[in-house]
């Protein structure tokens, strides 16, 4: 039964009344369009349903940009316990759900949980689903979101079609990453009414004053560390984990792992060149981020070339965990460039 089938029976069998749809933590486009996506999906299959999309901390500023753009709201606060179905999209693990990841852990023995996702299979995640709809190889979890509407008949209307291009766009970094799948999904959401002259510049913000603080502190405490071949690039900064990734790589490095401690909560970002992940074989979200959120008492995944962790501890510590698996993953020890 394809995964569009097995989302039908499973609400044909609930007979659900009420839905929460959940994203990330500072959800991207990807999620907070795929969000939409759903929320439109479940009205077309369950009538009158009522639907709750919310995204812990909030949605991006260019999420909420394109949420501007399309009309659609997320509601600012969160009850899985008044669900009768729960939905997780672009979310590998219920540590990316902040102060809801237990009560949604509870929620889930009692009512099911769909999650809907493109990032590493995450093992406890998918033990607690009772529908686990993940594709590692699809661009973005709006591709999956394509596929699933075409699985169950849907005409997609021009609004949804605007979001899920706009979803694929900022994951594969304007369709520079695309495969041939995503390019033909693409296609049929350009068919629908989605204009790509139009939809591109909303995914271009300017950098603001902290954003920028942030990069420049992650440069200057920078330590880099040379493995053979390959340069990477350790720092940490109390903000903007994953931009200050970015920069790092933009600069050389061929891996960079960021990492950050806030309000006792740790929060790691990591980011590869392609060249790495394929001469390396290393999958940051399998291989990486996974391990160590474990060594942090958390919870860690993502893609091939950018991936997470949350947790607890000290920065220190943390990156030292991650030397340490790197050498491991190596086979070699890192010698740090002074």
């Amino acid at each position: 039964m394809r995964a569009g089938e097995e989302l039908k029976a499973l609400l044909e069998r609930v007979e659900p009344e009420k839905a929460l749809i959940l994203c990330h933590h500072n959800a991207d486009p990807d999620a907070v369009c795929s969000a939409l996506a759903l929320s439109e999906l479940l009205q077309a299959l369950r009538p009158g349903i009522e639907i709750i999309c919310f995204a812990a901390q909030g949605v991006s500023k260019v999420s909420k940009r394109v949420l501007d753009y399309l009309g659609f709201q997320f509601s600012e606060e969160a009850d899985p316990g008044w669900a009768d179905v729960l939905f997780m999209v672009d979310t590998n693990n219920t540590e990316q759900l902040e102060d809801l990841k237990e009560p949604v852990e509870a929620r889930a023995t009692e009512v099911p949980l769909v999650v809907i996702d493109h990032h590493a299979r995450h093992p406890s995640t998918e033990r607690l689903a009772a529908l686990y709809i993940v594709d590692e190889r699809a661009s973005s979890t709006c591709e999956i979101m394509v596929r699933l509407y075409e699985e169950l008949g849907l005409k997609l209307s021009p609004r949804v079609a605007r979001a899920l291009f706009l979803g694929i766009a900022y994951d594969t970094r304007h369709l520079v990453f695309a495969s041939a799948e995503t390019f033909l999904a693409v296609a049929k959401l350009v068919q629908a009414g989605a204009r790509p002259r139009e939809l591109f510049p909303l995914l271009s913000l300017e950098m603001d004053f902290s954003e920028r603080v942030a990069r420049l502190k992650a440069c200057a405490r920078t330590r880099v560390y040379r493995f053979n071949d390959w340069l990477v690039a350790l720092s940490h900064v109390s903000a903007f984990q994953a931009s200050a990734a970015r920069a790092l790589l933009s600069m050389g490095a061929h891996l960079a792992i960021v990492a950050g401690e806030r309000e006792g909560r740790l929060r790691v970002s990591m980011r590869a060149t392609s060249d790495f992940a394929e001469k390396t074989g290393i999958h940051l979200g399998r291989d990486l981020a996974r391990p160590l959120g474990e060594l942090i008492n958390g919870m860690g995944g993502g893609h091939a070339l950018s991936a997470g962790a949350n947790g607890e501890g000290e920065v220190e510590a943390c990156l030292g965990h991650c030397l340490r698996l790197l050498e491991k993953l190596l086979k070699t020890k890192g010698k740090e460039l002074k």
